[in-house]
């Protein structure tokens, strides 16, 4: 597939959310209508893209997958077509869902990391349901439960509380910054 880009951004080696940053930055330069190719190798970029797109009306035209670079291509959107980047209202802080969990409150964790990321360290109990997954799995989720989203810095997770509370879920939290400073007990898969 070949496809013709505009402008080139080399995320590659980077994690969330630095394609995302570096993405938000480059498109700001481009004009309405343009391509720009992000060369990612973070595995879940994929979704973090195409959820943020979504939320702020760029066009998300696909990924392709050269070795283990992801390239992901995207059209600026008009001003007509952009959306103004909203963030979850909800937000609980790491202390507030280890306070909440240690007093055996009744609430789901939904990690919505990727299952690489999940295996290597999560929180006991929480539900695995990568964001780029979320759509089809709404099913195996609660809707009369409190649900706590996390991911590694609290930016999937506010796009995934967001699409969560879209869908008729009620009481939905972004956990903030994520388990990448999450200082509670944690289980590994072996």
């Amino acid at each position: 597939m070949n496809i013709s880009a505009n402008e080139i951004l080399d995320a590659k080696g980077l994690a969330c959310p630095m394609p995302i940053v570096k993405t938000k930055k480059t498109i700001k330069n481009l004009q309405p209508g343009e391509v720009i190719e992000v060369q990612a190798t973070d595995k879940g970029s994929t979704a973090d893209i195409k959820a943020w797109a979504e939320s702020t009306g760029h066009q998300y035209l696909g990924t392709v997958e050269d070795s283990d670079v992801l390239k992901h291509y995207l059209r600026k959107a008009s001003d007509e077509e952009t959306k103004k980047e909203t963030k979850h209202g909800a937000v609980t802080d790491l202390e507030e869902l280890r306070r909440k969990i240690e007093e055996g409150e009744d609430i789901a964790v939904l990690d919505v990391r990727e299952p690489a990321e999940f295996a290597f360290g999560h929180i006991p109990g929480s539900v695995n349901i990568p964001l780029g997954d979320l759509e089809k799995r709404y099913s195996e989720l609660n809707k009369d439960r409190e649900v706590h989203v996390i991911c590694r810095t609290g930016s999937r997770s506010d796009l995934a509380a967001q699409k969560l509370t879209e869908k008729g879920f009620q009481d939905v939290s972004n956990v903030v910054p994520g388990m990448a400073e999450w200082q509670g007990p944690t289980n590994k898969n072996n």
